[in-house]
């Protein structure tokens, strides 16, 4: 981090007034803020910068948030990233994680919540080197920080929530683990918008999984899932 400790945050914002009041409010908490109007821009700053955690809203003229992500996710994977969104359509939000995002904000937003998910997201990025672990599941084997699933020989690379998501059922195998404890830590609340969310990432897992016929996701109705190999 900068000096004095202090996060460094890029904004990426095309609302101006918005981008102002966040800006305002962060700099009085001791943040260091560097704000874009689009995603052209923003992207150009994060190369040049590399802040600690970057904030981007989805919807933007130029470049939106999903493309510049997906461009930024090209070289650095671990630079934490917030989507601010005002859409709470299903699929905007499961994109959003797929291309690597690990959190979102739902406008409106309160200044404090928006605090309290950058310093989690970058205490979190900065424990995360601690914990890596490679995990063996059947035939597959799964490292949680490279995010590298493994099968035969052959590598796939699984997005940042799929990858938050198996790390949990690996290290509780044989195990029920809530859906309520899996969307607090990963999503921030348990709404039923954000367990829909789960389950399209618990079906992208089990078809990456499919190779090894004895491994399976049970859903445990109405409390979780649990990982098992047969």
């Amino acid at each position: 981090m900068g000096t004095n400790d202090k996060i460094n945050v890029l904004l990426v914002e095309d609302e101006q007034t918005l981008s102002m009041i966040i800006k305002d409010t962060l700099e009085e908490r001791d943040f260091t803020i560097t704000t874009a109007k689009d995603g052209e821009e923003g992207l150009r700053l994060f190369m040049q910068l590399r802040p600690d955690v970057l904030v981007a809203d989805v919807m933007m003229p130029r470049m939106d948030g999903f493309e510049m992500v997906r461009r930024i996710r090209q070289t650095d994977k671990t630079t934490p990233v917030l989507f601010l969104t005002a859409r709470s359509a299903i699929n905007d939000v499961v994109e959003g994680f797929e291309l690597g995002a690990n959190d979102y904000l739902k406008k409106p937003f309160g200044m404090q919540e928006l605090i309290v998910r950058i310093k989690s997201l970058v205490h979190r990025a900065f424990v995360i080197e601690k914990n890596c672990i490679t995990y063996v599941i059947g035939n597959y084997s799964f490292n949680s920080v490279t995010q590298q699933l493994s099968f035969s020989g052959t590598s796939m690379e699984l997005s940042h929530r799929e990858s938050e998501v198996l790390k949990r059922l690996c290290e509780n195998m044989d195990q029920v683990v809530t859906t309520q404890n899996i969307l607090i830590e990963l999503w921030g609340d348990d709404s039923f918008f954000n367990s829909r969310s789960l389950q399209v990432f618990i079906t992208k897992l089990r078809h990456k999984l499919a190779h090894d016929q004895r491994i399976r996701i049970i859903n445990i109705r109405g409390i979780g899932y649990k990982l098992i190999v047969s």
